[in-house]
């Protein structure tokens, strides 16, 4: 049988997920030499891993460290997740011991625009459902700390207010995590004296919290807790910084995430260890697992594959710029994934002209990818090109990918993994092999501890590819305000449209003679980072005119269906 007669035939990834024989999640640790004295078990297949294990193995070696990005997305896809799962599950087939890091997926995109974010076709992460749900609480947990914080600094302000915290200049908004565009602008204590001080505030998505970046990078309990007691709550009415730690609650806030900080181990259709924890959103947050999901991997594996959001200029220069730096990690090489259907929307065809070959089109989006491979080579890595195959691909079309790839110094395989899981990425895990054997030369872009428009300028100029930075009158006030209470030397979040290298998400392909607009500085003192939002990015998104949670249904026996 043919390749797209297969496809055509194939079952939804939610019915090959649960047609899946998962072992028992304490073989798979068990495997992976993780005692199950370590494992605290959410059912028979998953469970969180104490974080004394980080502890007990400080002196081991760490594996070799692989980071998954893509081109910049496109709504003819390009399947990181799946290349990710894929790629662990050929290298483990190479006879490697292999675990994957991977992110957990936000409930708001599942019902919203994704409906699914663990992988698909034969190459998923299981127990899909549970995973694309509540999974093991981690969110909740987040979003209810972040929102007891926010529900502390309005009784404060009820109770007398001796912070003297300026009601107008209160920065942390409340967070849900779901998609609900008429949360974003609200006023809350309306009612009366005996129900608060009327205020305008809003919501964010959870995934876009602060809070979450603070459980990605913690190495532990003390670390968070001193990190939560950093964060920038708002301004007092003299214009000075107020911390969270001064709402006296800190300690409070720490002990919801007791659980919520260890990582969550699961596994691929094919057996690979995956531990998934925190981290999507790489537009509007970092966009990456958690550090100790990522040092777990690296103390029981020999190859560890992580990704990060979106395209290589989101999450993998986040990954690079941010979490590398911060938890003084060193990849080893860089996998881009692209699709021939995603190279020609970026050279100007409409999603439905993406069957028909187009040579000139797929050169013209060639300039995308090309980017990218720029981009990861600026940090000194090796860049392999992972080609995610579809049908109507020609040879014509995927030799000439090759051939351009070749010429930029990329390696590039054929990825079939979608249908065929790990045998798919044969071909993809030998090119990873090699590439990690090359040199490597990891360095960050910028100095942390330059001036935050320098830092701005050399991620808009030598990553997205433009000529520069505009800040608003607005951003300037607030650069002052930062640079003025010594928040300022701290790494960049830029928060921007996933659609394109610019801020601008009409701007396919390769733009350049762009500037970028930053309209807003957040001080993200806990995280330890600076966000700077960009164009007209939003931190809450909406719901599409016809969501994926119509899809979605339960049986009376609890067999969930339409879910991705």
């Amino acid at each position: 049988m043919c390749w797209d007669e297969r496809r055509s035939r194939m079952k939804t990834d939610i019915e090959i997920a649960q047609e899946a024989q998962a072992a028992r999640i304490e073989d798979i640790a068990r495997a992976e030499g993780i005692d199950e004295k370590y494992l605290e078990q959410y059912g028979k297949d998953k469970a969180k891993v104490s974080y004394q294990l980080l502890k007990d193995t400080e002196g081991k070696p760490d594996g070799k460290l692989v980071l998954v990005t893509a081109i910049t997305p496109t709504p003819a896809g390009e399947g990181k997740t799946t290349t990710s799962v894929g790629l662990a599950d050929a290298l483990t087939r190479h006879g490697h011991k292999t675990a994957a890091a991977l992110r957990e997926p936000s409930l708001g995109p599942c019902f919203g625009m994704k409906g699914g974010a663990a992988g698909g076709g034969y190459a998923q992460v299981v127990p899909m459902e549970d995973i694309n749900l509540h999974f093991t609480g981690d969110f909740h947990a987040i979003t209810t700390a972040h929102n007891l914080l926010a529900a502390a600094i309005d009784n404060h302000i009820q109770q007398g207010n001796a912070l003297d915290i300026d009601v107008r200049r209160i920065t942390w908004k409340r967070v849900l995590d779901l998609n609900d565009r008429a949360l974003r602008h609200v006023v809350v204590g309306l009612g009366g004296k005996a129900h608060g001080v009327p205020r305008e505030t809003g919501f964010d998505i959870t995934v876009a919290s602060e809070m979450m970046a603070i459980l990605c990078l913690a190495s532990g309990l003390t670390d968070m807790k001193e990190r939560l007691g950093r964060i920038v709550i708002g301004y007092s009415r003299s214009g000075r910084a107020i911390r969270a730690d001064e709402i006296g609650i800190t300690g409070a806030l720490t002990l919801l995430f007791k659980d919520a900080i260890k990582p969550n181990i699961v596994q691929t259709l094919e057996g690979t260890p995956v531990f998934i924890h925190g981290g999507p959103f790489a537009n509007i947050a970092h966009g990456c697992n958690s550090v100790m999901a990522t040092k777990f991997a690296l103390k029981f594996a020999d190859f560890v594959v992580t990704e990060a959001g979106f395209g290589a200029d989101l999450g993998a220069e986040k990954f690079l710029d941010i979490k590398c730096r911060l938890a003084k990690l060193c990849p080893d090489a860089v996998v881009i994934v692209a699709t021939v259907r995603a190279l020609k929307m970026h050279g100007g065809l409409k999603k439905t002209a993406l069957d028909k070959v187009d040579m000139a089109a797929l050169e013209k989006g060639m300039e995308n990818l090309e980017k990218h491979i720029e981009n990861v080579q600026k940090f000194g890595l090796p860049a392999v090109v992972a080609v995610n195959a579809f049908p109507t691909d020609t040879k014509e079309e995927l030799d000439f990918v090759e051939k351009k790839c070749r010429e930029l110094g990329a390696e590039v395989a054929l990825s079939e993994v979608w249908a065929e899981g790990g045998k798919g990425g044969f071909a993809l895990a030998e090119k990873v092999e090699n590439a990690i054997e090359r040199e490597n030369d990891f360095h960050v872009l910028y100095d942390e501890k330059a001036r935050i428009p320098e830092k701005i300028d050399t991620i808009v100029r030598e990553v997205y590819g433009g000529k520069g930075v505009i800040f608003t009158a607005a951003a300037k006030k607030q650069l002052a305000e930062i640079e003025e209470y010594g928040l300022d030397k701290m790494p960049i979040c830029m928060a921007k449209t996933q659609y394109s290298l610019s801020d601008n998400p009409e701007l396919l392909g390769r733009p350049t003679n762009f500037t970028v607009t930053v309209r807003e500085l957040r001080v993200n003192a806990g995280a330890g980072f600076i966000v700077a939002l960009t164009g007209n990015i939003l931190t809450m998104p909406g719901l599409p005119k016809h969501p994926a949670a119509e899809n979605m249904n339960i049986t009376e026996d609890g067999k969930i269906t339409g879910l991705f």
